[in-house]
């Protein structure tokens, strides 16, 4: 069987919401969703959506899940190990090349906005795959994707529970929301284009740590103080208190984010995703004042070790 479209990541909010949009527009025998776990099918399946398993460190599954594929959505691998990530990439790259998928739309992250300069550790990993893209020769697009403002609590280090937030550095981000994000995407891979580019999604414009906390304030009227602190204070006092249970090590790997934020890494705003959208995206302040407005104890599972 052949699909338009295949959709890798389809339980996660970034490619579940791509497959929501898609669903919109395209009938279900042009659609796929894809996951690691072969035990979601029967999820898509009860709704009429086909699914396909495609684990990126199993290259026989993702070759024959990839197989008559016009368009995948290449969602980037869940992992803070950049080794092991650029081999998964490697993977889904070389099995997209060898099932003759006809454009692969992958989910970069928008650090450093158009250049490939910017030092955030996360980053390093989309530079890579990026650069593998290119040399495959297949076609391609990199959708360099805004960064989630619904994840302002993992950026933060904030907790419903939170009076003083220690920050190293702060600086403007084009924070976007992430359903707006899918629904961009999911629109760019259906209007086609834009192969062998590097494409950048972002919010309507940046933003400081201190405008979220700002926000919190104002909706939950908490009171919250920040407070700045040196990088090896940060990583140390914030793993000692840390109520959602990280390691040093993962305060250590946050070091190049604030970083690269503090440098303005995430400063770019671009007239990408309004083109896509037919309307002005959110901010990042607006995002987050409509979480708490609607969930005053929001919270986000990233910032709980064993969540």
């Amino acid at each position: 069987m052949t699909f338009k479209y295949l959709i890798t990541g389809a339980t996660g909010g970034l490619g579940g919401g791509v497959l929501q949009q898609i669903a919109k527009h395209a009938p279900k025998s042009d659609y796929a969703a894809s996951s690691s776990r072969p035990e979601v099918a029967e999820q898509f399946e009860r709704s009429g959506i086909q699914f396909r398993h495609a684990n990126y460190q199993d290259r026989a599954s993702l070759e024959k899940g990839f197989a008559g594929v016009e368009k995948l959505l290449f969602v980037s691998a869940n992992t803070y190990d950049n080794e092991a990530r650029n081999q998964q990439h490697r993977n889904v790259i070389e099995a997209a090349k060898s099932a003759g998928v006809g454009h692969v739309f992958y989910t970069s992250l928008a650090w450093g906005g158009h250049s490939s300069d910017s030092k955030i550790d996360v980053q390093q990993a989309h530079y890579v795959c990026e650069a593998m893209l290119k040399e495959s020769g297949i076609a391609y697009t990199s959708v360099r994707e805004g960064i989630y403002a619904e994840a302002f609590p993992l950026f933060l280090n904030y907790y419903p529970s939170s009076q003083i937030l220690r920050l190293p550095a702060d600086g403007a981000v084009a924070y976007a929301s992430r359903a707006e994000l899918a629904e961009a995407t999911a629109n760019l891979m259906m209007r086609g284009g834009h192969k062998k580019e590097i494409v950048l999604l972002t919010g309507a414009k940046a933003v400081t740590l201190a405008d979220l906390v700002e926000i919190i304030n104002d909706v939950t009227g908490r009171g919250i103080a920040v407070e700045k602190v040196p990088f090896d204070k940060y990583t140390r006092e914030s793993a000692e208190n840390d109520e959602g249970g990280k390691s040093e090590w993962w305060f250590e790997k946050r070091v190049s984010w604030y970083d690269g934020v503090a440098k303005g890494d995430g400063k770019a705003v671009d007239p990408l995703m309004e083109h896509l959208l037919g309307r002005k995206p959110k901010d990042g302040t607006e995002v987050v004042r409509g979480i708490l407005a609607a969930d005053p104890i929001y919270t986000w599972h990233q910032n709980y070790a064993k969540k």
